[in-house]
């Protein structure tokens, strides 16, 4: 066998055919001088493609706990966590900008915003926070418009927790199992109550170990969210954020907003 690797291909690479590598290092368009920018440009994209494969872990997630099999649901839970870590490592190359360095290139988001990412909706939807009103900025773009009308619509993984564990025997309150699923998840008490019974039990147990899955997602996200707070926090200030947001005002709102709520306050009942 030969050491060495074959270089004579009649087109592209296999590498480059499966990959696109051209097209990934080709994506970035700079639209000022500074050269922060273009680091600000990638790092954001990097961020998309995280968030590209979180949702595919929790759509994942979701679609086996439809069918009650947990172990595929966990592996899913388990990688995004791999995934929700290297997500939140991006934020390292912004995190310690200057207002001065933002301002540099800052004019050429425009009126871009973070907030405008859809497929960090469709992250957001999948963890329960709906919004019908964060469709209305897609409306330009049928196809992703679309792709975010139908994640509304469906249950949120949190909903098909919920769903499996009904099945499972737990006692979800009937009136959470029909609830609007396209409207923003809201805390129950009796939901509260079976995640406490959970707790109290068995560790081992599918349910429990369901549960601190969601608990690893949920304080990641929490972390992410803090990031970001805290890197706007540095690089602008209070000020205004891009697009019209109220930034650093409206990122302190996000973070003190739990995931999959019962699971922590069940924490105090055990």
């Amino acid at each position: 066998m030969s050491e060495t690797p074959n270089l004579d291909f009649a087109g592209t690479t296999p590498y480059e055919d499966y990959v696109q590598a051209d097209v990934l290092t080709h994506l970035q368009h700079p639209l000022s001088d500074d050269p922060g920018e273009m680091v600000f440009l990638v790092t954001t994209q990097v961020m998309e493609l995280w968030f590209t494969v979180i949702v595919h872990e929790w759509q994942t997630a979701a679609g086996a706990l439809r069918q009650d099999d947990l172990d595929t649901a966990l592996a899913a839970l388990r990688r995004s966590t791999y995934e929700l870590k290297s997500l939140n490592a991006s934020w390292e190359p912004l995190a310690h900008l200057t207002p001065a360095q933002f301002n540099s290139y800052r004019a050429a988001l425009g009126e871009g915003s973070g907030f405008q990412s859809a497929m960090y909706r469709r992250m957001e939807f999948l963890l329960g926070e709906k919004s019908a009103s964060m469709l209305v900025p897609h409306r330009g773009a049928p196809r992703v418009h679309d792709e975010l009308e139908k994640a509304l619509h469906e249950p949120s993984l949190y909903d098909e927790v919920l769903f499996h564990l009904h099945r499972q025997g737990l006692e979800i309150p009937a009136h959470v199992l029909t609830r609007d699923v396209t409207r923003r998840y809201e805390p129950d008490p009796g939901v509260e109550a079976v995640w406490t019974a959970v707790y109290s039990g068995d560790p081992h147990a599918g349910p429990a170990r369901l549960g601190e899955a969601l608990t690893e997602v949920a304080e990641l996200v929490w972390r992410w969210r803090n990031d970001h707070l805290v890197a706007t926090r540095r690089a602008m200030g209070s000020k205004q954020g891009t697009g019209g947001s109220a930034g650093v005002a409206w990122l302190e709102k996000r973070a003190r907003k739990n995931v999959f709520p019962e699971l922590w306050t069940a924490r105090s009942h055990v």
